[in-house]
């Protein structure tokens, strides 16, 4: 509950503008969660519709470790920490790279983690709230909260540095051809992020059907160049033996550990695939993976090892230098192209995650918009696409080349990797009863190669990683903020409230002036009495002819079908308690709720209802220190949230506020 008196963690639909409250198409609208659900019962994936949804996730899903060749083997030879060139470097960095799209993106990721699917959404937040039964307590279901929402709060680090690192290493290319364009490289930059950010508004539909079938060409181009590569130098497949990358290693020492911050480049989009499983669902992204990005990716990487082996200065840019002359300006166009849909995983990412995070009460209400009637899961969140835009464009003015950005980037993400390893184990013991011997092991090793990766990223916290690192820290504290006060807040009116027993008995002694229409009072205690049914009776004196007391009451599982959305209870004539179930990923409208209730008997006419909602105003606590500024924070989160009449589409006029004053 919030300053309006109603459950906060909640979302609004793309018809909650004020000015179409009052339409008679959106009073008879169904839930748009339920037109999916009962979209896809209509049509599974057929042939048909599983290839276009592939193809649409080559666009949305791998658009990130998609691009990172862009930018990945040049910065093992030519950034920050770069390695000496020879012929037994290049093979063990490309056996490094190799082994880690296997092991990390094809088995833990594609093979494993993917099977948490929580009712088809992926992300942390989702397999958190899988492992971590509702209302759970204990020290052990405390720190898989904890780390849960550090991890989750991380990948908006994550969020803001791949777009930029993408476009500025694709629009670099042109200084390959010309130094004439070396001016240019920032603001060419901004303004295809800015175009990029503008656009997200159409969903994850309309810019995968878009982005689809140029990240196919883009696949088949990198994929042609690295072939002709190989082709030349096929001496350079030996990498695929796991010997050279241990070679490596004992030949480079500690410098060989430090070059995993940029082997790690190659699989930096794990996390945001698994996060973009709702988009799309496990069956198009795994055919996807296997059929066209994993073959497509070890060409390219192949080819460009093959290009240092024949030319030790290739590794300049050994990217561009793989296309011929005569193709350089068509591959910094395909380029810059393939990197903005590689921003498009990670700001699909972000938007699935702000909205479980909402939802499951972590994060204030924002202003949702759901873009597609048939795919449940494509969101667009306005707010949150600004605020990463800006923040995208800062960094670019901010480090202004791709090798800086490297430098920054892989800390935050490599934590929530390490974060995520931890809990899967709980997946494997729990929800797939695997053995407690091949759960460990399989934890084990996956948590020994995150851990090298997360320790050699660590080395870049002074040179940049501190910027993501920072960011997540900054949301963590705002989740655990907003969620302890809001549980506080609720405890405190659950404390003030009257049971609706006790004052059903109470108003039945009292003479009452009866009026004709419904009443619903919005509460978040579906036992108890909400505080403006109360302070009505006692003020005005008047009771409607029907009174509906509505709880919203969010589970944490993905959905909850329209048959069970719904449970009703008459204590007394006239009086109609009602529950309202949605799960995290569902979206309320009251419009679906009262639809529903009349199919059940209850007769409510939108013209004669009054909506009843508490208005609070919060007011901190009269200490000190961190917890003052928490209370503040609380405060000034709660004053920016949606407001409820938006999120619910309620009609202005048939709203009725009754304001309280609570101390936190």
């Amino acid at each position: 509950m919030d300053k309006e008196g109603i459950p906060d963690n909640n979302s609004s639909d793309k018809s909650n503008n004020p000015e179409n409250t009052t339409n008679p198409e959106i009073l008879k609208s169904k839930n748009i969660s339920d037109r999916a659900e009962e979209a896809q019962r209509k049509n599974p994936l057929s042939g048909k519709r599983l290839l276009l949804l592939s193809i649409s996730a080559l666009g949305i899903v791998y658009g990130d470790i998609g691009t990172s060749p862009l930018y990945a083997l040049k910065e093992c030879f030519h950034g920050h920490y770069a390695v000496a060139v020879t012929d037994s470097n290049v093979l063990g960095v490309l056996s490094l790279i190799f082994w880690s799209l296997i092991l990390i993106i094809t088995v833990k990721y594609i093979l494993i983690i993917m099977r948490a699917d929580n009712d088809g959404e992926g992300g942390i937040l989702a397999l958190m709230a899988l492992i971590r039964p509702e209302n759970s307590k204990g020290t052990r279901y405390a720190i898989i909260l904890a780390i849960g929402l550090f991890g989750a709060a991380l990948l908006y680090g994550d969020g803001i540095i791949t777009p930029a690192i993408s476009v500025l290493s694709a629009v670099e290319g042109l200084t390959v051809a010309t130094p004439f364009f070396e001016p240019y490289i920032i603001p060419l930059t901004v303004i295809i992020l800015f175009i990029l950010f503008s656009v997200q508004y159409k969903g994850t539909t309309g810019v995968g059907r878009i982005f689809g079938p140029i990240t196919f060409i883009w696949f088949i181009v990198i994929a042609i160049l690295g072939v002709i590569s190989v082709m030349e130098t096929p001496d350079v497949l030996r990498s695929m033996n796991p010997y050279y990358g241990y070679h490596f290693f004992i030949e480079n020492g500690f410098h060989g550990f430090v070059i995993l911050s940029a082997v790690f480049l190659v699989v930096t989009g794990g996390e945001a695939l698994y996060a973009d499983m709702g988009h799309f669902g496990p069956k198009p992204i795994k055919i996807a993976w296997f059929s066209m990005v994993l073959p497509c990716l070890l060409l390219n990487y192949f080819g460009q090892g093959a290009l240092i082996l024949r030319d030790h200065t290739a590794v300049k840019n050994p990217f561009y230098f793989l296309a011929p002359e005569w193709a350089l300006y068509p591959m910094v166009i395909l380029a810059t192209m393939a990197t903005v849909i590689a921003s498009q995983a990670v700001i699909s990412g972000s938007f699935s995650l702000t909205f479980q995070a909402l939802q499951l009460g972590f994060l204030p209400r924002m202003r949702i918009q759901h873009t597609s009637e048939h795919e449940r899961g494509q969101i667009y969140i306005p707010q949150l696409n600004w605020i990463m835009c800006f923040a995208t464009i800062a960094l670019v003015f901010s480090f202004r080349s791709s090798t800086n950005l490297a430098a920054a980037y892989g800390v935050a993400v490599t934590t929530t990797m390490v974060i995520t390893t931890l809990l899967i184990y709980d997946a494997m013991r729990k929800l797939w009863n695997w053995n407690i011997v091949v759960s460990a092991g399989l934890t084990i090793f996956f948590l020994i190669i995150s851990m090298a990766f997360w320790g050699a990223n660590l080395l870049k916290l002074f040179q940049g990683g501190w910027v993501p690192l920072a960011m997540g820290i900054i949301v963590y504290i705002m989740m655990t903020t907003w969620n302890t006060g809001r549980r506080k807040l609720l405890e405190k009116i659950r404390q003030q409230t009257l049971s609706l027993q006790n004052f059903i008995t109470e108003i039945m002694s009292i003479r009452m002036i009866a009026i004709p229409g419904t009443a619903v009072y919005m509460s978040s205690n579906a036992g108890g009495t909400p505080p403006p049914l109360i302070l009505n009776i006692k003020h005005n004196r008047l009771l409607h002819k029907q009174i509906v007391i509505l709880t919203i009451k969010f589970h944490k599982v993905p959905h909850i079908k329209s048959e069970n959305r719904i449970e009703i209870d008459e204590p007394t004539e006239g009086f109609y308690k009602v529950i309202a179930n949605y799960g995290y990923m569902d979206v309320t409208n009251i419009h679906q709720i009262i639809e529903i209730l009349e199919s059940k008997g209850i007769k409510i006419k939108m013209e004669k209802t009054t909506f009843f909602l508490g208005r609070e105003t919060l007011i901190p606590r009269r200490n000190s220190g961190l917890a003052k500024l928490k209370d503040k924070l609380f405060i000034l989160m709660s004053s920016n949230s949606q407001r409820a009449t938006e999120f619910f589409n309620i009609p202005p006029n048939r709203v009725f506020e009754v304001g309280t004053q609570v101390e936190l």
